[in-house]
């Protein structure tokens, strides 16, 4: 049984993140696993640095033992781990997201560049480089939508069928229905894709969707494809969704590169939860986390396994 993985940020516990996560693993009928990192001190003398690190440790320990008391009011027989570890959040999360079945972590709402290449960095780098489904949770899913509702992003590509596959079965566990969505950019100028034949696309769309119907016969599907900027485009489609849900590019390079300007773009602009899916079949061998580790059994879940 796969662990629903979540970050914990000693400096601003993520609510939203958190019952998102709480929901999920009922859902799954999975173990949480709540994990804090420590991040290393470079900026101060030794014995400051001695002493922040200390404090850091101790709001980190504050922000797990917060997060399981809500994980207990939430729901009380869950069955859950917890984890504090010394490191940079993003490569702890990234080590520990191996096996998963997904990461979860909220967003503290942090402009593009900090995003990316500032020192907090963690959503960018776990969300393009993670083993497993990453959610981002910077809005809250829209529960009062019925029926509920996710939306994946598709364009073709082998990035979006991992993603599609995820948001059927997602939607299958949900009750929820399925829009497929595919955005035509405008053309740059007038009459510029007088050429395209608008039924290619919806023939390709019907390819990437194909095969949901037979694995998922309980979901109500629809395909729609529309006209403008991808970004623009599904963040609209948020406004009434449970989650977007869109493919990770499968190149290496540079965590924003790698990510794809599509799923960049949303995570700082989607009105609801974000997940971004891996191609599958690309996850590394799964390694034994390393760290001290306080486990909690519940009596109405299986002992867990070293």
């Amino acid at each position: 049984m796969s662990d629903i993985l979540v970050g914990i940020d000693p400096r601003e516990l993520s609510v939203p993140a958190l019952v998102w996560a709480v929901d999920e693993a009922v859902r799954r009928g999975a173990r949480l696993r709540l994990v804090a990192a420590v991040p290393p001190v470079h900026d101060r003398l030794p014995y400051g640095a001695v002493a922040h690190q200390s404090s850091l440790r101790l709001r980190a320990e504050s922000a797990l033992a917060n997060a399981e008391d809500l994980v207990r009011e939430l729901h009380d027989g869950l069955w859950t781990a917890t984890e504090l570890v010394d490191g940079a959040p993003a490569t702890v999360l990234r080590d520990r997201a191996r096996g998963a079945a997904l990461a979860v972590v909220g967003s503290r709402h942090l402009g593009r560049f900090a995003e990316v290449l500032g020192e907090s960095s963690v959503i960018v780098p776990l969300a393009a480089r993670a083993d497993c489904p990453v959610v981002v949770v910077r809005q809250p899913e829209h529960t009062t939508v019925h029926p509920p509702l996710i939306v994946v992003g598709v364009d073709g590509s082998r990035d979006c069928r991992a993603a599609v596959a995820f948001a059927a079965a997602e939607a299958s566990l949900r009750d929820a229905r399925l829009t497929a969505v595919w955005v035509r950019p405008r053309p740059l100028l007038p009459h510029g894709d007088e050429t395209e034949d608008p039924a290619d696309h919806e023939r390709l769309l019907a390819e990437s969707v194909a095969g949901c119907a037979e694995r998922h016969p309980d979901v109500d599907a629809e395909r729609v494809v529309m006209r403008g900027h991808p970004v623009e485009q599904l963040t609209r489609a948020s406004l009434d969704a449970l989650a977007v849900v869109v493919g990770r590019r499968g190149g290496g390079g540079h965590s924003g590169m790698r990510l794809g300007s599509t799923v960049h773009g949303l995570l700082h602009r989607a009105a609801c939860p974000v997940i971004a899916v891996p191609l599958s079949g690309t996850g590394e061998t799964h390694t034994t986390p390393s760290g001290a580790e306080r486990s909690r059994s519940r009596k109405d879940r299986p002992a867990p396994t070293a």
